[in-house]
């Protein structure tokens, strides 16, 4: 499985990218071996991830959201978080 995911960083950017291992992912970002811009940036917390059975499709998927405007991401967290909640009760 892939993984396309969305990290907040520490200045409240948003770094959108894919994996096979969230946790994994995560933990190198928070190391600062993740990549440049979250190397820069340092990151905060994971906010969101969606799974996918193909690399090709999570990387589709992440190219469409990176061409969103902030707005966009927080607006598809968000929602992720309020289905979390009625998934609950």
């Amino acid at each position: 499985m892939y993984y396309v995911y969305i990290i907040e960083c520490k200045d409240g950017t948003l770094y959108t990218g894919i994996t096979t291992d969230v946790k994994r992912r995560f933990q190198e970002h928070s190391l600062g071996k993740g990549g440049s811009y979250t190397k820069t940036k340092k990151v905060k917390k994971l906010l969101y991830t969606e799974e996918y059975e193909n690399r090709s499709t999570a990387l589709k998927r992440e190219s469409e959201i990176k061409g969103w405007r902030r707005e966009k991401k927080l607006a598809l967290v968000l929602s992720k978080s309020k289905d979390l909640i009625k998934e609950k009760y």
